[in-house]
């Protein structure tokens, strides 16, 4: 996120003719991105991960590489780095924010998928141009909201609602993930 947020500040600079640092905040930005390339890979997973120097851990918060256009949605790393999700942090086609096991948060108890994770997961997969395993999981999503169709912070193992309810953060990555797969579903029609 702090590439996305001199990225951003660059654009912003340009677009409202802002005075800025533009040179600094490049290069800041352009080390940011080299070195999650070269100390963000795990050549054991074939993926992105957590954290440096960690135990090769995933976490849903990658999902948002390339949706703030940190890495080219197709690229082949990235795909790569989906597949390991898929395997690591996908059940039955929902989220884990992360395995606890893998990298302990010191809560007690454990916890359900994560409905935000889940769709920017969607989202992630549309772009990537998976568009069956987008629709997919997006349709089977819509089977764990109450019945006037709002969703909770997360599902538990036997499809119940846990956390925050409605969750608002989950609703706007309804919203996101809807836009990206209609997008990409005209797009595959024509």
């Amino acid at each position: 996120m702090c590439w996305a947020a001199f990225d951003r500040g660059l654009r912003l600079a340009a677009e409202f003719s802002r005075p800025a640092d533009t040179d600094r905040w490049t290069n800041a930005r352009d080390a940011i991105l080299e070195q999650v390339m070269a100390r963000g890979w795990s050549e054991k997973e074939q993926a992105y991960v957590q954290h440096y120097g960690g135990d090769d851990v995933l976490d849903a918060s990658l999902l948002l590489m390339p949706r703030v256009g940190f890495i080219a949605p197709r690229d082949p790393s990235w795909l790569s780095t989906l597949d390991a999700m898929d395997r690591t942090l996908v059940s039955d086609s929902l989220v884990y924010r992360y395995d606890p096991a893998a990298s302990p948060d010191g809560l007690r108890g454990s916890e359900g998928t994560f409905s935000l994770c889940t769709f920017l997961y969607v989202d992630a997969l549309a772009r990537a141009g998976r568009l069956r395993p987008a629709r997919y999981t997006f349709e089977k999503m819509h089977t764990y909201a109450n019945h006037v169709g709002l969703f909770a912070e997360e599902v538990g193992p036997s499809g119940e609602q846990l956390g925050n309810f409605p969750q608002a953060f989950t609703h706007l990555s309804l919203i996101t993930a809807a836009c990206t797969l209609d997008e990409a579903l005209d797009k595959q029609r024509g």
